[in-house]
């Protein structure tokens, strides 16, 4: 039986074939998926998604507005129309 803490899901189990043979079960924590634009879905580069306990505030986000949640091409055409007036 494992221990409490590795029956959660946000571990994933491995079956590791040892050099005897034998096979044994490993657990490893989930690694989190990219972050991605809200408006195109592209995947944002400079957002950090793991181990983010390690980094600083600036070092997780870009330090621009929206940084973070929308990437620059969609960010910079959101600029161009409200200054447009258009929408």
């Amino acid at each position: 039986m494992p221990k409490p803490q590795f029956r959660s899901r946000s571990y994933r189990k491995l079956h590791i074939r040892t050099p005897s043979g034998e096979s044994k079960l490993h657990f490893e924590r989930r690694k989190n998926k990219l972050a991605h634009c809200a408006i195109c879905g592209n995947p944002l580069n400079a957002v950090k998604t793991n181990k983010v306990y390690s980094f600083s505030l600036t070092e997780k986000r870009p330090e621009r507005p929206f940084g973070g949640y929308l990437c620059h091409r969609c960010l910079e055409n959101l600029i161009k129309l409200s200054v447009r007036g258009i929408s």
